[in-house]
């Protein structure tokens, strides 16, 4: 059997969103990967962490509040130990139902550093919420520290950071030499951590990457022959939501940026991964994207569900 290198970026939905429903989350997400595996697929593998880096966010700041002598943890840190434990979740889950299924491979999570521009124009114009509910008491601290809050109705305000462009991925030759051995990699987990380039040494930002963004620029690296993004829809649709919506069982480049232009696909949703797939497809015009649900994978392969995109 042919191997095709694919990299697997994995949604919300596959990871749940408390330490509790992570473990029974990643065993669903765990027979799917095993699925492709079985198929012929070698995984590099990706994923989201917003629900965990907020809960980490969260704890830190809290820790700070009741115990004066610590530091609260910068946005930088919180996002390794997302990856850490996100990935040690995946790493064992697939790791046991792979060999329950008589495969013995070695699953390995790489803590990643992707670096972002200083004076990319999403420093300027924060948009990604982030940590707890604060009063209008606390929001004037944070203010005063220089970062940026967000008044939600009814609810208080919340901290608002960046979500710079992905510019290089530092860890990617570690990540493509494991990949090279036909190990599954765990890589590149809720977007990476975004670090600035300051002469020889790499700064925390406090920021987030799209998760999407970087799943396409994996993909590109690594040559992918297939970027297969997990989301929480079997299809991409067309007039998504409405009376005449239409599942898209096949799209090209220059339809998908058509559609872009119509305003089909939601800037927090399905956007950012039309886009990733663009991005890969733009360094690799001979491979394909497949954006399908969890759920939907094994139907997927068979061309029964899902969208596939190609250049």
């Amino acid at each position: 059997m042919t191997t095709k290198k694919a990299v697997v970026s994995l949604g919300h939905d596959a990871l749940g969103y408390t330490t509790l429903a992570q473990l029974d989350a990643v065993k669903v997400t765990a027979k799917a990967l095993a699925d492709l595996v079985e198929a012929g697929y070698q995984l590099t593998i990706t994923h989201s962490n917003g629900p965990q880096v907020s809960m980490i966010h969260k704890a830190m700041t809290e820790l700070r509040r009741v115990y004066i002598d610590y530091t609260p943890a910068p946005m930088c840190v919180c996002n390794a130990m997302s990856q850490g434990y996100v990935g040690y979740d995946i790493q064992n889950s697939l790791k046991a139902e792979l060999l329950s299924r008589g495969i013995s491979k070695t699953v390995s999570t790489i803590l990643t550093q992707v670096t972002v521009d200083p004076y990319d124009e999403a420093f300027y114009e924060p948009t990604k919420l982030i940590g707890r509910n604060m009063s209008a008491e606390d929001a004037e601290i944070e203010v005063k520290k220089g970062n940026y809050v967000k008044e939600e109705p009814g609810k208080g305000f919340r901290r608002i950071i960046a979500a710079p462009k992905p510019l290089d991925i530092v860890e990617i030759e570690a990540i493509r030499t494991l990949a090279d051995a036909g190990q599954i990699v765990i890589a590149c987990g809720g977007g990476g951590i975004p670090v600035i380039e300051q002469q020889h040494a790499l700064k925390g930002a406090s920021a987030v990457i799209e998760k999407d963004a970087i799943a396409g620029k994996l993909a590109g690296d690594l040559k992918a022959d297939e970027l297969i993004i997990l989301t929480s829809v079997p299809n991409v649709y067309r007039n998504f939501g409405k009376e005449n919506q239409e599942a898209i069982a096949s799209l090209t480049v220059p339809e998908a940026e058509e559609m872009i232009k119509e305003g089909q696909f939601g800037e927090g949703t399905m956007l950012p991964k039309i886009e990733a797939a663009i991005s890969y497809l733009s360094s690799n015009r001979e491979g394909s994207v497949l954006i399908t649900s969890l759920n939907d994978v094994s139907d997927a392969l068979k061309g029964k569900a899902g969208t596939m995109i190609m250049a």
